[in-house]
């Protein structure tokens, strides 16, 4: 048989809750400026009470001064515990910590950073063991490849994912706006991957197309496909017909120079056989 014992809430010592001007006097590590208005008086034990003042701390807006007093039995001699500085309900709070693999996002690596992978990172694989890729066994064990670890099928899956929801998949605004046909699959200048990536994803190898040298799936697109001016028609252009209007013609008497010959008379001979 158990019994159950209420915890008995402490109750609030009158000598230790009248010693407002000690509690204020403890706190000496700021000028007399930066400590407020009394707040409360609350009891943490038998004996034990905390005065809460308002601190004027720049920087510290909401924060409370917390000063701990007590005292012996039968003695109305209070005595100081500890003096901190706390925030109260209102008080600007810098955000929880979080481990640094938590808090890297993509694009913050930068030049000559380096950045550790987890020996558990469930994206990579060990490489030594048979890929769960056919396609890239059908290679990688004759070539000898000795990488530690590859990418694992939920590391493939991941990465595909961000790609073909990012700027190289099918719905980035380059992509939209390009023709129709104008898709990465059917350009000369696509590059397809090695593996089970190769019938989704390919690196572009245009010079002057905006994804050179970068991963893009193969319904990607853009302006610079290698086929965009193949089959392209002329338009004709319409041609007015000409009209000759002869009441704008004007008659211009021409006046013959001299030694000129009308074309009825004969012609002159020229002086030589």
């Amino acid at each position: 048989m158990t019994t159950r014992t209420a915890a008995r809430a402490a109750r609030l010592d009158q000598v230790c809750a009248d010693a407002v001007g000690i509690a204020r006097g403890a706190i000496t590590e700021v000028e007399p400026a930066d400590i407020g208005e009394h707040l409360e008086a609350v009891a943490e034990g038998d004996r034990v009470v905390t005065h809460f003042f308002e601190s004027h701390l720049a920087g510290y807006k909401g924060w409370r001064w917390a000063v701990t007093v007590t005292r012996v039995p039968r003695s109305r001699h209070v005595t100081i515990c500890e003096t901190v500085l706390l925030p109260g309900p209102d008080a600007l709070l810098a955000p929880g910590w979080l481990p640094w693999n938590e808090r890297v996002q993509p694009g913050d690596l930068g030049v000559g950073d380096l950045m550790a992978t987890a020996p558990d990172d469930e994206r990579l694989a060990p490489g030594y063991v048979l890929s769960d890729d056919s396609a890239v066994e059908d290679v990688s064990w004759e070539l000898g490849l000795g990488r530690p670890r590859v990418l694992s099928r939920e590391g493939r899956s991941e990465t595909a994912q961000r790609w073909y929801d990012g700027d190289a998949g099918p719905e980035a605004p380059i992509s939209t706006a390009a023709p129709r046909n104008a898709r990465c699959g059917t350009c000369g200048f696509y590059l397809p991957l090695a593996g089970s990536m190769r019938t989704m994803f390919g690196v572009c190898g245009n010079l002057y197309a905006p994804d050179d040298a970068k991963a893009v799936s193969a319904d990607h697109g853009c302006g610079a496909h290698s086929e965009a001016l193949v089959g392209a028609t002329e338009q004709p252009v319409e041609e007015l017909p000409t009209i000759y209007d002869d009441s704008e013609v004007e008659a211009v008497a021409v006046s013959r120079a001299h030694g000129s010959v009308e074309a009825g008379e004969p012609a002159e001979p020229y002086g030589h056989s």
